[in-house]
């Protein structure tokens, strides 16, 4: 490798890590102002970094925008979802899937609280890119749910419920538990836990 070439790569790898300091910091900002709030300038300023540097990584507010949507979902993965997988395919991943994802929602990793929750409302009525991304990570994330309920139900668990129901349900649970949080409902959490209890707690009474 010549040096040009080591430059380079030098370059590009240096280009990456500001590329996603700067995504993430949208995904806060955008967590609390909406994705629409958010401005290339000012998340120049808040990093301290040049308005050019900026627009060179991201070419426009919309790319931006959808960068923001990644790493939004890359801190969902890696709180939520990353944790689960270290248990079994069953309800035990499935009920520490959910413990995660309410914990997600009590101590949020934004500090808007869930991103999917502000922003699906925001873009759900906006055809675009951006809605398409906002779409296809939340369809994402009820398949997976879909999946974990359909491996539990494997081992002889949930039996009497549809999993796409239930999966449909447990979203809907959680993010009336998030919006309750970010408003300063204390009871929010505490009932959205007992709700998933009377859920998931049925497929401990079935298999008794």
């Amino acid at each position: 490798m010549t040096d040009s070439e080591r430059l380079s790569d030098k370059r590009l790898i240096k280009g990456a890590r500001a590329r996603a300091t700067i995504a993430r910091h949208a995904a806060d900002v955008a967590s609390v102002e909406g994705l629409t709030g958010l401005s290339l300038g000012k998340l120049a300023t808040d990093l301290g970094l040049s308005k050019s540097g900026v627009s060179t990584l991201f070419g426009c507010k919309e790319n931006l925008q959808l960068a923001a949507v990644e790493s939004a979902r890359d801190v969902f993965l890696g709180t939520v979802v990353a944790p689960a997988l270290n248990e079994e395919r069953g309800l035990a991943r499935l009920r520490t899937l959910v413990d995660r994802w309410l914990d997600y929602v009590a101590t949020p990793a934004m500090p808007g609280g869930c991103f999917r929750a502000a922003t699906v409302p925001e873009f759900d009525s906006r055809p675009g890119p951006v809605r398409d991304a906002i779409g296809a990570d939340r369809r994402e994330w009820l398949d997976f749910l879909e999946k974990a309920i359909r491996y539990a139900q494997d081992d002889g668990a949930l039996a009497d419920h549809d999993a796409a129901t239930l999966a449909f349900e447990l979203d809907a649970v959680v993010a009336a538990a998030n919006s309750g949080a970010r408003i300063g409902d204390e009871s929010a959490l505490p009932t959205a836990r007992r709700i998933v209890e009377r859920l998931l707690g049925e497929a401990d009474q079935h298999r008794s």
